[in-house]
């Protein structure tokens, strides 16, 4: 059984929930924190701008698998072990990066620093469905995003400030301290959040079934798919700011990482908003909002590509587009996951692989009409951001008005336990 209250159970203690959000710091600080000395990395690797971009990629890319093979080990094998393994080889990889001769090879030390990287993240949400249940589940995964977000404000500027003492290759081996830490910390600090009675038995069929039990979900398939492209347009705007901000406005590494901080604040501000609006409006509305919020700072972008605009109003379009993307983050984890308590590091990892991977599709479109254009940052943002809001749409009424004998998630889960 999951709590519902506010607090988690006392045998969990109350140090778990500060360890999961600072969990949350593997794929914000993985990737921002080497955004400002990205265009460096490229001149010193003699790289083209697509091809830096693929550092981007590769580490979303690693990140949505990554989530995808931990979710399913930790359901069966436990929280706590797969985390610890998870982040060993997170230090190792991030010093792999650091030593990079080539930017093929950055690329590929990149794709399984991301594999590791993603255990962190989905290990931090499945242990948050072990413990919290109802609203006081909404609001935890409402301050993941929070440390998502102070992470994200972090990394950028203590990546600026780095660049002033120490090369690109010096920011990769401040990831491995910062893994080193999180390692010690959790093996003093992190229990084990799921019982013995409840973790899942019989290897890859079971994992078959229980993938085929949420992807024939409709309202789970709905807020997944949007959250995909939603994060989509995110790491898009990640991926193409630095260039546009420094390249096409004249920004310094400090000024961007500055500029990226403002966005970042405005991220964690919506998404402790979320929380709240969320138990006035319900999960299904504030996660619409937060999706018109977003595509109304991809349209601004989309307006600055076809006429020149101030830099001032490219930063503002930026930082609407982050803080709608927080909004949403909260009511489409919780949509997802809190129908399934017993598979919620499978439910999880399936959210972060459509997460990052689509994120890793869309990174490097932004790039393809030259470094410095902000034009395929608004065509990209903005189509994600329109699909977000079709997909969910679509697959959510069609799961409302479905026939009254439709197996609810409880019940499947019964028949999925039943099997083992």
């Amino acid at each position: 059984m999951t709590s519902s209250s506010e607090h988690p159970p006392p045998a969990v203690g109350r140090l778990l929930p500060p360890l999961l959000l600072l969990l949350t710091v593997f794929g914000p600080i993985s990737m921002d924190l080497y955004l400002p000395a990205l265009p460096a990395l490229t001149a010193e690797l003699g790289a083209a701008t697509s091809t830096a971009q693929l550092t981007v990629t590769a580490c979303l890319v690693g990140l949505a698998l990554g989530q995808l093979v931990a979710g399913p080990l930790s359901d069966r094998f436990g929280r706590r072990p797969v985390l610890l393994v998870g982040v060993v080889a997170y230090v190792l990889t991030s010093l792999l990066c650091a030593t990079s001769p080539t930017v093929e090879s950055l690329v590929l030390a990149r794709l399984v620093q991301g594999l590791a990287g993603g255990v962190g993240i989905v290990i931090a949400q499945a242990a948050g469905r072990d413990v919290y249940d109802g609203p006081a589940l909404l609001r935890f995964y409402g301050r993941l995003t929070v440390a998502g977000g102070l992470a994200a404000v972090v990394g950028p500027l203590l990546g600026g400030q780095l660049t002033t003492v120490t090369d690109w290759r010096g920011l990769f081996v401040v990831l491995a301290a910062v893994g080193a830490l999180l390692l010690v910390t959790a093996l003093a600090l992190f229990p084990e959040t799921l019982p013995d009675q409840r973790r899942t038995v019989g290897g890859f069929a079971q994992t078959g079934r229980a993938y085929r039990l949420l992807l024939s979900d409709r309202a789970y398939l709905g807020a997944v798919l949007s959250q995909g492209f939603t994060y989509a347009a995110l790491f898009a705007y990640l991926a193409g700011a630095t260039y546009v901000l420094q390249g096409s406005y004249g920004m310094s590494p400090q000024g961007y990482a500055l500029a990226f901080g403002l966005n970042s604040a405005g991220f964690m501000l919506f998404g402790h908003l979320s929380g709240r609006c969320a138990a006035a409006w319900g999960a299904h509305r504030t996660l619409l909002a937060g999706t018109a919020i977003a595509a109304l700072g991809a349209a601004g972008l989309l307006v600055a590509g076809l006429t020149p605009l101030p830099v001032g109003v490219v930063v503002v379009s930026l930082l609407v587009l982050a803080s709608g993307v927080a909004f949403s983050s909260p009511p489409a984890t919780t949509l997802a996951l809190a129908g399934y308590p017993q598979l919620a590091g499978t439910a999880s990892s399936l959210l972060g692989m459509v997460r990052f991977g689509l994120g890793g599709i869309a990174a490097p479109l932004v790039g393809v009409a030259g470094a410095a254009s902000i034009l395929p940052m608004g065509v990209v943002t903005l189509t994600c951001l329109t699909l977000a809001a079709g997909t969910y749409l679509a697959l959510t009424r069609r799961a409302r008005r479905g026939p009254a004998h439709t197996t609810t998630p409880a019940v499947a889960l019964a028949e999925l336990v039943e099997q083992r």
